[in-house]
């Protein structure tokens, strides 16, 4: 469900993108607002489901987990979808899972230490999913472009009516 912003809470969200540890005083007088009305409209914002969570970005490399995989999963039985999910959410080296329209059926993006931790997963693990899946795995080479802020404040890519 879109929420309709106002500018003041897109500058709100993009400060808090981009400094997820400013103190609530920091932020008011930067928007500008007073620390109360400041904090009433941060509520509001994270009651309506716009602001998600709070988290630290954590460089994977620097704390042994630099070997990522993409892997594609198409199921041959769809009617597991639902546990499939569940099983897959329950990977805590499944970063983040997507279900795709299409061919493939999921985009699953794997963290670990390296080759051999990964072939344990996916031989122990993924290959256990119900929905008798099939997958494809392709090991990342380079981030061109790292996970970054919504673009808040651009124009749109194509007219909207």
């Amino acid at each position: 469900m879109e929420v309709r912003l106002d500018a003041i809470d897109r500058k709100m969200l993009a400060i808090l993108q981009d400094e997820g540890r400013i103190t609530l005083t920091e932020l008011a007088a930067r928007l500008p607002l007073s620390v109360s009305r400041c904090q009433r409209r941060l509520r509001e914002l994270e009651a309506a489901g716009v602001v998600t969570g709070y988290r630290a970005s954590v460089d994977a490399r620097s704390v042994g987990l630099g070997f990522e995989v993409l892997v594609f999963a198409t199921l041959g039985d769809l009617g597991e979808l639902a546990e499939f999910d569940r099983m897959l959410a329950a990977l805590p080296h499944v970063v983040e899972a997507q279900r795709l329209f299409g061919d493939p059926d999921y985009l699953i993006r794997i963290v670990a230490p390296d080759l051999t931790v990964y072939q344990r997963l996916y031989d122990e693990h993924l290959t256990r999913l119900p929905g008798k899946p099939r997958m494809v795995s392709t090991i990342v080479m380079k981030h061109v472009v790292e996970a970054r802020a919504l673009p808040l404040f651009d124009k749109p890519l194509v007219h909207q009516d």
